[in-house]
């Protein structure tokens, strides 16, 4: 470590945010330009270097955490950047988007704040681009072997990106219009900014990798013209089969899908539409559902100046410190945590009635209720207990003009006659599609990786799987591999 003494004299200090006032009016990210810069050298020192880092085994990736941040702290950004990229390929996007197990496992979290790790990775990969460190490494020689991965979320980018580097030719197949997935058109930018993804997608164009945009293979190219034309195919779908509210009046207008609004909110930032069909303007509205896509559905909302805002969370409100018995270091603790989003609903109060900045916590919907034209008007809702029984008495009802379904997902999508059936892929007991501990599916070269495998998970995962997978192809492909495997695929977050 570099300063031995850095965990007890430096304080735990995050990245600055925008003021609230200022970074609603518009959909850039919500920290402060260079904020990390004064402060991450110290916080990286905050590192103990310990003897068993345990923030490793929290991260799938294996990341080398107390290596990059003394390097870090020495101020030594090329080194960190190789340290980093050593395990991840898209650390702007883990150090936006994942809410960062390693730190619930870092030692220094048994009785103190953690490091900040999330803050320290993102400042190298963004000081990495800024001095021009990342650049593209097309393989030496080819192998004479083709690939084709199906879907450009994280996990299929990642795998892409390795098997073009051990010398595969790789064509990835996206359904939608521009390369993404999710990170696309489900992550609103203000929590990452399109261009962090475009410039990795040009890397790796530029290493050799090939797109198709708007080809959904078992519509516009059938499985087996893929197969024959292929080497081996990955399977990177995703996890975008959404879960319902089967309650008396979801027939209503008005009542939508997440994952239907956020792309049109996104699609507004790519210049597509000049104003969303479903926007927030003016609506009272009602998030249900209190996991991090409800959170964002929250500050698209806000931005799109929502009248009203709240957002129905069926848990409890969880306290401010680890329950030791129910959730022990290191495990991943259910917290109560503060996103920009809700930071930015409880400082404009979008949700009066809300126990915490938009949340109303331990809420069931029971139903909703529409006016004469059949539109949605009012959404009824009971407090629940710990086993989600409705509490005598606490029926009440919030006005509601646009309701947001965000209750998660629950597997890849599965239609008769779809990919799944034209790849003859059998579905595993997660809901996903059914692979070996080494990716592989019972039909020979066809493997799955990220969440059409593992089910709704988080986008550091989908990176390690998209890796291990990589690496399973080329080893089917030339019978070894120098690809590194950080995780199989039936592995778990550490749990209690």
């Amino acid at each position: 470590m570099a300063d031995p003494k850095g965990f007890l004299t430096t304080p735990r200090q995050e990245a600055p945010r925008r003021p609230v006032e200022e970074r609603v009016r518009d959909w850039d990210e919500v920290y402060v330009p260079g904020g990390l810069l004064p402060i991450v050298g110290a916080q990286a020192d905050r590192c103990m270097d310990c003897g068993i880092p345990f923030c490793h085994e929290a991260c799938p990736l294996g990341n080398l955490i107390p290596e990059w941040n003394e390097l870090v702290a020495r101020d030594d950004w090329r080194a960190a950047s190789e340290r980093l990229h050593a395990t991840n390929n898209f650390p702007e996007f883990t150090g936006r988007l994942c809410p960062a197990p390693c730190e619930a496992g870092c030692v220094l979290a048994i009785n103190q704040p953690a490091v900040t790790i999330k803050n320290v990775e993102v400042a190298i990969a963004d000081r990495a681009w800024d001095e021009g460190f990342v650049a593209a490494r097309p393989p030496e020689r080819l192998s004479g072997r083709t690939v084709a991965v199906i879907g450009s979320g994280p996990a299929g980018l990642a795998a892409a990106q390795q098997l073009t580097r051990a010398g595969h030719t790789v064509a990835v197949y996206e359904r939608d219009d521009r390369v993404g997935g999710l990170l696309r058109y489900g992550i609103p930018s203000f929590k990452m900014e399109k261009r962090q993804l475009d410039r990795r997608v040009a890397q790796l164009v530029a290493e050799g990798v090939r797109f198709r945009t708007s080809v959904e293979i078992g519509r516009d190219l059938g499985a087996d013209r893929l197969r024959a034309r292929y080497d081996a195919v990955v399977v990177a779908t995703g996890a975008t089969a959404w879960r319902e509210l089967d309650v008396p009046g979801r027939e209503l207008a008005g009542i939508h899908q997440a994952m239907e609004y956020l792309p049109l909110a996104n699609r507004v930032g790519e210049g597509d539409l000049a104003v969303s069909p479903l926007t927030a303007e003016g609506k009272h509205v009602v998030i249900v559902g209190g996991g991090d896509t409800g959170a964002d559905c929250l500050g698209t909302a806000v931005r799109e100046r929502a009248a009203s805002v709240s957002q129905l969370d069926i848990y409890a409100q969880p306290g401010d410190v680890r329950d030791e018995e129910a959730e022990p270091w290191p495990t991943y603790p259910k917290l109560y945590r503060l996103s920009a989003a809700h930071e930015e609903a409880g400082e404009l109060r979008t949700a009066p009635a809300a126990d915490a900045d938009a949340r109303l916590f331990a809420a069931s919907t029971l139903r909703f209720t529409g006016d004469a034209d059949g539109h949605v008007r009012q959404v009824h809702l009971v407090e629940v207990d710990a086993g989600r029984r409705p509490r005598v008495g606490t029926e009440r009802g919030l006005p509601a003009d646009l309701v947001l379904i965000a209750l998660g997902f629950h597997g890849p999508e599965r239609r008769a006659g779809g990919l799944g059936d034209q790849l003859g892929l059998g579905i595993g007991e997660r809901g996903g599609f059914a692979r070996d501990a080494a990716f592989a599916t019972e039909v020979p070269g066809v493997f799955v990786a990220g969440d059409a495998g593992r089910g709704q998970s988080l986008v550091v995962w989908a990176i390690a799987e998209g890796r291990a997978a990589a690496a399973a192809v080329d080893r089917w492909l030339t019978g070894s591999t120098r690809l590194p495997v950080p995780i199989g695929a039936h592995d778990r977050p550490m749990g209690v």
